[in-house]
């Protein structure tokens, strides 16, 4: 017999249902049968019971939040919606959390990287409930909705970093100077983190944070936030994550921040903040990170700095912080992983202290005034990975190899510019032949050494980076260097090389192999290298597979000819071949190199003409063959018409527009002699006259015509307004002008021309993210850009002097529209066979129709869309002198 027994606690279900859980007893001796019956009613009882409704139903979404999330959405859009269905309850919607009681509030709005568009709408004040709010990495603009603290009172966590948000409407407080509101009562008692960084916020930081007892993480950096840090911040004592950087913040850090004794990670870098360091700030006991790099600081280190004995990052790099450096004593931080006290001015001696910090794998000390030598004591970091101590008065540098050869985890080395030293490379015969066996990058250049390149640089199979420019190296350049599988940067300039470019070297694999590129180490450096070291965020480079790929060879003594092989590197970004002794022509092959940006040839003995193929090299942004002994004309078209006259000067016999310089009767030009005036050569010259005459006023016309259509605001420069008013950087069209927010590419094939939004543009880019960066051209960064069909496009994002900008923005993209029309129209003409329209009817059919095709010719090179390739009034008056010579040579 089977007993069924009912007890009255209750479970709940991994569903959240609440049942009754029963149990069963079976009692002994029963009949076989019997018990089976029994057994199989009551799972059958059981399977019952659980299909009845519980106790109590599921919370269901309060309607005023429901409307309110609603409206929201419809302020907003993704690639990906959100899919929220107005049928269904609101409680269970992507990122929707309610409080479970009757009454149905949302709690929680989390929608992180969905790559929400749009606005904040006014509705979202009306969650009241809301504890967590979560919108970061979208893109996301305006302002916040008005009331949006006052209301939400309950937040404990509110995150909209990484969008486009501003106070341009100041919603947040009635004072439009104020970022954060000018009253306590605005803000949460209960919020425990607050992160606005990464958006357009401006204006000064406004009191009310020292009632936010319970903030523990405050981070407002990536702003253009202005004005003093209020000192009732520093009342925010649970506060271990307080981060500012890379706004315009003046003043001095207070005193006061000893207050927060909480304190894990303090950032404020790339600000304007002067000062000392607080002289208390060993106080901080629980810091971890202390990042003030790239401010106005003065003074030294501060002793009491030696009692933060839980630090591990340290970067004070670029301030004016002095002292003698060797008198701190680093040995009591002990997990100290990061140290930078890089473009300072420290004196002294390598301070030995450092050598207990054990935990070390970064040390920047360069672009200081340190002296004396690298002692063998640091091999006691065994972990350390990256030193560069550039730029300073160190002795010795052939022994500070010897010695860090035995740092056998070191990967990133830099030396440079330590002229204080003298010293001759070795040969490798003394040195130990496992040494630097994970070396990526070697920085030797400018200390004075002589010697060869270095025979033991063939066993350092890692090596991806190498410059030894600036020294005294004799001898040629070894042609083992192509063993070095990973070499993609060789900068070898002003040195005393000799011989010529060895054939080995166009056979770097990096250079001509995309494959081995891809299989090149993408991992992140431990301090970023930078182009600019005042700069927080532009033109470092945190990844080495981020420098562009480069081959520096200038200034030596190079000679014989540039190999036609040097085409195979396909992946080179720079090449740097000027001031040597290079003869012969420049190889055609060069176009080859689809990637280069940077190419200089200038200070040779080149002869022959420029090839035209390298009009194909789309990114090519320097360019230079001046002073060599080349002849014809200069390539038209493409980034040539970019470059300025002193990237040909020095070439006695080149010709084209940007020297000045008529190509007719020039070397290297074949035209047939001048042929003998004809008797109606006035008539010819007149009808051009009056044919460009006419010309102009069509265009004229058209012109006015255009302009009357279109709406101009009174009294501007529409061409100004064009480059001045609109910021190129700004990566934001003028609001209300359709046009603006497109970007016209222009691809080989114009087939595939399709217009790309400014929107578009940003998220193909992710926001010109610097993982994107491409290259470093000399008007702009190159950005790959990955468009929502998988396609690839790369993207130049102009910067720089506005004159060149404008001659290279002009010269990739404005094409003048009238005059393409007009050339486009003749040539149609032509093409038809109705060239007997555009003829003078005083002309037509008067024997004539040759000479006026050759009229039609000179003209429309007069209009020609490129105006570089328009020639003067002298050119044109030579053109029209070969018109009609036929009728004499016949009369002959």
């Amino acid at each position: 017999m089977v007993r069924i027994m009912v007890r009255k606690d209750s479970f709940t279900s991994l569903s959240g249902l609440i049942y009754t859980p029963i149990i069963i007893q079976r009692q002994r001796n029963p009949s076989s049968s019997s018990s089976a019956l029994v057994m199989f009613l009551s799972i059958l009882l059981i399977l019952i019971l659980l299909l009845l409704p519980p106790c109590h139903a599921t919370t269901v979404c309060n309607q005023d939040d429901h409307d309110s999330l609603l409206f929201l959405s419809y302020h907003l859009s993704s690639s990906s919606p959100l899919n929220w269905d107005p049928s269904t309850d609101c409680c269970l919607w992507e990122g929707v959390d309610c409080d479970g009681t009757a009454d149905g509030r949302v709690t929680s709005l989390s929608l992180p990287f969905r790559d929400l568009n749009g606005t904040l709408a006014p509705s979202l004040v009306n969650l009241t409930s809301l504890t967590h709010l979560n919108l970061s990495h979208n893109r996301l603009y305006g302002s916040l909705p008005v009331g949006f603290f006052s209301s939400l009172r309950s937040l404990q966590v509110l995150d909209l970093s990484d969008n486009r948000l501003d106070d341009s409407m100041s919603a947040i407080t009635a004072s439009q100077a104020k970022f954060l509101p000018a009253s306590a009562t605005f803000l949460s008692a209960s919020m425990t983190l607050l992160d606005f960084s990464s958006n357009d916020f401006s204006g000064n930081l406004a009191p009310g944070f020292g009632e936010c007892s319970k903030l523990e993480i405050f981070r407002a950096g990536f702003n253009n936030l202005s004005g003093m840090i209020p000192d009732d911040l520093y009342k925010a004592t649970s506060l271990v994550h307080f981060s500012l950087p890379v706004n315009y913040l003046t003043g001095q850090i207070s005193d006061a921040v000893v207050n927060l004794t909480n304190l894990k990670v303090l950032e404020l870098y790339s600000n304007q903040l002067g000062g000392r360091i607080p002289r208390d700030i060993g106080k901080l006991s629980k810091l971890e990170q202390l990042m003030l790099h790239i401010n106005w600081l003065t003074g030294p280190l501060p002793p009491s700095l030696m009692n933060c004995s839980k630090l591990v990052k340290l970067n004070l790099r670029v301030n004016f912080l002095a002292g003698n450096l060797s008198d701190f004593d680093f040995s009591t931080l002990r997990k100290l992983s990061t140290l930078d006290l890089g473009n300072n001015n420290f004196t002294g001696t390598f301070p030995t202290s450092l050598y207990s910090c054990t935990s070390l794998v970064a040390i920047r000390l360069a672009s200081n005034q340190i002296e004396g030598q690298i002692l063998p004591d640091i091999l006691a970091l065994r972990s350390l990975s990256f030193l560069s101590i550039s730029a300073n008065n160190l002795t010795n540098i052939t022994g500070a190899i010897r010695i860090l050869m035995g740092c056998k985890n070191l990967t990133t080395l830099i030396l440079s510019n330590n002229t204080m030293s003298e010293g001759v490379l070795d040969d490798g015969n003394t040195l130990d032949s496992t040494g630097f066996q994970n070396l990526q990058v070697l920085a030797l250049g400018r200390c004075k050494l002589s010697g060869q390149v270095p025979s033991w640089l063939a066993n350092i199979s890692s090596l991806q980076v190498i410059d030894l420019s600036y020294n005294q190296i004799r001898g040629s350049i070894p042609g083992w260097l192509d063993n070095l599988l990973n070499l993609f940067y060789l900068d070898l300039s002003n040195n005393l090389l000799s011989g010529e470019f060895p054939l080995e070297l166009t056979g770097l694999q990096t250079l001509a192999s995309q494959q081995v590129i891809k299989k090149l180490d993408k991992s992140y450096l431990e301090l970023p290298v930078f182009v600019m070291p005042t700069n927080a965020t532009n033109l470092q480079y945190n990844q080495l597979s981020s420098l562009p790929p480069a081959i520096y060879l200038g200034s030596n003594n190079l000679s014989g000819s540039i190999p036609v092989q040097i085409g195979q590197l396909k992946f080179l970004h720079v090449l740097d071949l000027s001031d040597n002794k290079f003869s012969g022509n420049i190889p055609d092959e060069l176009s080859n190199l689809t990637n280069l940006e940077k190419l200089d040839l200038s200070g040779n003995r080149l002869s022959g003409e420029i090839p035209t193929s390298l009009k194909g090299l789309h990114f090519l942004s320097s360019f230079s063959v001046a002073n060599n002994d080349l002849q014809g004309p200069i390539p038209s078209g493409g980034q040539f018409d970019t470059f300025p006259n002193s990237s040909f000067i020095g070439n006695q016999w080149l010709c084209g527009q940007v020297l000045q310089r008529s190509c007719f009767g020039s070397p290297g030009t074949n035209h047939s002699s001048a042929p003998r005036k004809s008797t109606n050569i006035e008539l010819v010259i007149g009808l051009v006259i009056g044919i460009c005459f006419g010309t102009g006023l069509f265009i004229a016309l058209l012109a006015l015509w255009i302009l009357s259509k279109r709406r101009i605001i009174p009294g501007a420069d529409t061409e100004n307004t064009e480059l001045d008013t609109i910021s190129i950087d700004s990566g934001f069209p003028p609001e209300g002008d359709k046009d603006a927010s497109l970007v016209v590419l222009f691809p080989s094939n114009t087939n595939e021309i399709k217009d790309l939004t400014i929107s578009e543009l940003l998220k193909a880019t992710d926001n010109f993210n610097q993982a994107n960066i491409v290259g470093c051209g000399g008007f702009g960064l190159v950005y790959k850009a990955t468009l929502g069909d998988g396609s690839k496009l790369a993207v130049k994002k102009l910067s720089g002097d506005l004159g060149m900008m404008e001659r290279e923005f002009r010269a990739e993209v404005c094409k003048p529209k009238m005059s393409r029309e007009l050339v486009g129209w003749v040539q149609h003409m032509r093409s038809e066979g109705k060239q007997e329209e555009v003829f003078d009817l005083l002309l037509r059919g008067k024997g004539f129709d040759d000479e006026m095709l050759q009229v039609l010719d000179v003209a429309c090179i007069c209009v020609s869309q490129n105006p570089f390739k328009r020639p003067t009034i002298k050119e044109v008056v030579d053109c029209l002198k070969n018109v009609g010579s036929h009728r004499n040579e016949n009369k002959d």
